[in-house]
């Protein structure tokens, strides 16, 4: 007797972590996307798509900080080799600059949108296909640098809708100076100690080593907030061997200041996150609505070394998801693009006269039939014989408001009334 395998149920045939986006959602997440590309490229970065895929071995060695266990891996088929699909495309830019730009003099400013991939770590993450928006600026060092990307990270929020966030910003080089004298496990436990901002836990270990900077290190979880904070926080490690690091991050936070951010800008010194990846200034930005960073980034001017080419480099990304989540929260909505249904053939003139002036257009065969079809498609207008119709609301206007359907309205041209 054979038995039958019932067949997988097609309600959510997708692996945990994985997503589809319907209609209404890929329109909006095209339109932020865009919008902060226009932005890239308005302040001079060239777009570049790197593969979903690539050899593990080579996307592996930029990889930093993130844990080799969240890369997903398969065998490819074609070579036999093991191949990686992408967690992060900051390596994948790396790797461009350093082999298919190498002829090309710096600096390089280059900016990309698209998915990357991650194994599900712990409950809290639900996702494993973040949507990104980034970019790479590379052979400017220094605060140059820093504060070309600062102002860029802002511009790109700002693009998006969102006008209420904080940018704040670290160096990497102040833990690291104050942790340096101690054994490897030991600043891995101070590290995370510190990003929990757990006293009891700082304590401990700074009194079972020793620790010659134990006062700064108990209080560097504290050492946050405002420009008052920041000067606070400077003064204290004034004596310590990351006075260099601190003093930095005073500079590029008056620099930022000084080029109209200051509503936007909070300074931690105690940041840890990607230590042993960033080497100099670190910095995110939060909105109201969701639980992580819509922007992370800073300087890792040791990445392009790793393959084969030692340029300075910086850059940032947004998260697309935790953006649109804060402008839910901000109850920031974007404007509808109009389109039209025409109550007629596929042949019909309107249609290819709307399609020309940019507006989209589609025929559909009786009016009732065409005002349902609009309203379920997001459809914003209905023209049939008697004139324009709203599709939310089935009322008959005399032309769409305002300059709506891209100038066609009040202008009665080509029949269109």
């Amino acid at each position: 007797m054979t038995l039958e395998v019932p067949p997988r149920s097609l309600e959510h045939p997708l692996p945990a972590g994985m997503r589809d986006l319907l209609p209404e959602e890929a329109g909006v997440r095209r339109a932020l996307a865009r919008r902060v590309l226009e932005r890239f490229a308005l302040h001079g970065y060239a777009l570049v798509t790197p593969p979903v895929f690539e050899f593990a071995e080579v996307l592996e060695r930029g990889l930093g900080t993130l844990d080799s266990a969240n890369v997903l891996r398969f065998v490819e088929p074609e070579s036999g080799e093991v191949a990686a699909l992408r967690p992060d495309m900051t390596p994948q830019v790396a790797r461009i600059i350093a082999t298919r730009l190498r002829g090309r003099p710096p600096p390089f400013r280059l900016g990309y949108e698209g998915t990357v991939l991650r194994r599900r770590r712990g409950r809290a993450r639900t996702q494993r296909q973040i949507p990104q928006a980034g970019v790479e600026l590379a052979g400017v060092a220094g605060p140059e640098g820093d504060l070309e990307l600062i102002e860029l990270a802002v511009d790109a929020i700002r693009a998006t809708g969102l006008q209420q966030f904080t940018l704040d910003i670290g160096d990497a080089g102040i833990v690291r100076a104050l942790l340096e004298d101690l054994p490897p496990e030991r600043r891995a436990l101070l590290s995370e100690a510190i990003s929990r901002k757990d006293d009891a836990e700082i304590a401990q270990v700074c009194e079972a080593e020793g620790a010659a900077q134990a006062d700064v290190l108990r209080a560097l979880p504290w050492l946050h907030g405002g420009r008052d904070a920041l000067v606070e926080g400077v003064a204290r490690l004034a004596k310590t061997p990351a006075a260099a690091a601190a003093a930095r991050l005073q500079t590029l936070f008056e620099a930022a200041e000084s080029r109209g951010l200051r509503e936007h800008l909070t300074a931690d010194l105690g940041e840890v996150r990607g230590l042993a990846y960033y080497t100099g200034t670190v910095f995110h930005a939060y909105a109201a609505g969701t639980g992580d960073a819509i922007v992370s980034g800073g300087r890792y001017d040791e990445l392009l070394g790793r393959f084969g080419w030692d340029l300075p480099a910086a850059g940032f990304a947004l998260d697309l998801d935790r953006v649109g989540e804060a402008l839910l929260a901000a109850q920031i909505v974007a404007d509808r693009p109009e389109r039209a249904v025409v109550v007629g053939l596929a042949n019909d003139a309107r249609i290819a006269e709307l399609r020309a002036d940019g507006v989209a257009a589609v025929a559909y065969a009786d009016r009732a039939g065409a005002l349902a079809w609009a309203r379920a498609w997001g459809f914003t207008h209905v023209l049939d014989a008697s004139g324009w119709v709203d599709a939310a609301t089935g009322t008959s206007i005399r032309r769409p408001l305002g300059d709506s359907l891209n100038g066609l309205a009040g202008k009665e041209r080509r029949g269109l009334k």
